[in-house]
């Protein structure tokens, strides 16, 4: 399994505890997993690399355990008990500097691990009904949290005795009632303090920790249906969105405007992701599928089919599409191809021969022109008998 794991360029996370690898350049997709032990309690929540390097992947379960897996060997190494199931399902999962491990619970419960202590560092309360911890791609020891009625919150790890910032709930509507807020997902945006995050009542926020202000600073909205994942474009000037009906779109974070929607999806969108370096957005979600779209022209470029649904998504950092691999998967076809046309020529064309016995005789043919005979006879007959009475 080693060989297939190391030409996966997407990773996924089931329901059912199976760990997903996907080569988008061969069309391949594999099962990491144990298939006797499979249960509910090894549902995977959440993915995250171990390394800078990208040799070891870690893989967050429902029942609080984090399972370490080898990308070289194609086998899992490691599993350990990072949260008990009263806390909840894992919402994020971090790395620090490759030796530090950042968890964090529904409950509110984020938690700094060390490799050599099974207690954790640091613990700190983010409130209650968090539904998604985000660590910032720059600064490492920052990470943002938000959930139900939780405003977004960051924190600072090293100074875990309250958050850096905190935001400030939004404005009373038009009729003075309060306004209710629920955020599902954030991101950091590259070279700013910003925050982007998108609620369950489709709504997308900025904040900018850097200014007096803790209300957002652009707030947009997306259909009508909650928004559940972002994700930001490399350039950070657009954030992809997608809610529970399956659309997905692209919206600019500098007027606020949507420039466009991706089609395709037939279930809710659970998670979503958009690649570094190409210009490309992976998302999955409860329709089972893996899709990649393009971000240029909003087609849809690859489509694979799962077979469970999906919870979360991690892209590796080299190319989706690796000429040497797109090679050899182009040939494999070719020769595939080839074997299949020998084998239709060296079977009997049976079909044809049955066809030139149809055209040289005619007994089909002599059979229905008798009965037809017979049938205009026999009307014929008809009409003289109800003519006698009239003659008389």
């Amino acid at each position: 399994m080693g060989d297939q794991s190391r030409i996966c360029s997407v990773w996924l996370g089931s329901e059912t505890g199976i760990l997903k690898g996907v080569s988008v350049s061969r069309k391949q997709a594999f099962n990491f997993c144990n298939t006797s032990h499979l249960s509910r309690d090894q549902e995977v929540r959440g993915l995250c690399w171990g390394d800078p390097a990208e040799s070891e992947l870690l893989v967050g379960c429902v029942d609080g355990t984090v399972k370490t897996f080898s990308v070289e060997k194609g086998v899992f190494t490691d599993c350990r008990r990072y949260g008990e199931p009263a806390d909840g399902c894992f919402t994020g999962l971090a790395t620090v500097d490759g030796s530090t491990l950042v968890t964090c619970a529904e409950s509110g419960t984020l938690r700094v691990w060390r490799e050599d202590s099974t207690e954790p560092v640091t613990e700190i309360n983010a409130g209650k009904n968090v539904c998604r911890m985000r660590q910032s791609p720059v600064h490492g020891n920052k990470v943002a949290t938000g959930g139900k009625e939780n405003g977004l919150k960051i924190w600072d790890l090293e100074k875990p005795e309250g958050p850096v910032f905190t935001a400030k709930n939004l404005r009373d509507d038009w009729l003075d009632l309060r306004r209710p807020h629920w955020v599902r997902d954030m991101a950091f945006i590259p070279d700013s303090d910003k925050v982007v995050t998108c609620t369950s009542y489709h709504q997308v926020h900025v904040f900018d920790p850097s200014t007096p202000q803790r209300r957002p600073v652009l707030e947009a909205e997306y259909g009508e249906y909650p928004l559940t994942a972002l994700s930001l474009t490399a350039d950070g000037s657009t954030v992809v969105v997608g809610n529970t009906h399956g659309q997905i779109a692209l919206l600019d974070l500098r007027k606020g405007l949507v420039r466009g929607c991706l089609k395709g999806l037939a279930g809710g969108v659970r998670a979503l992701q958009c690649h570094t370096s190409r210009p490309v957005v992976a998302s999955c979600g409860l329709d089972r599928f893996l899709r990649i779209h393009s971000l240029e022209d909003r087609t849809l470029q690859h489509k694979v089919y799962l077979k469970s649904r999906l919870n979360c998504l991690l892209l590796s950092g080299r190319d989706l599409e690796d000429g040497a691999e797109a090679a050899d998967g182009a040939n494999q076809e070719v020769k595939e191809e080839e074997e299949e046309d020998e084998v239709w020529d060296a079977m009997e064309q049976v079909q044809e021969k049955g066809k030139q016995k149809r055209k040289t005789t005619t007994q089909e043919e002599e059979e229905e022109e008798e009965e037809e005979e017979e049938e205009t006879q026999k009307k014929s007959k008809k009409k003289k008998k109800r003519k006698r009475p009239r003659d008389i």
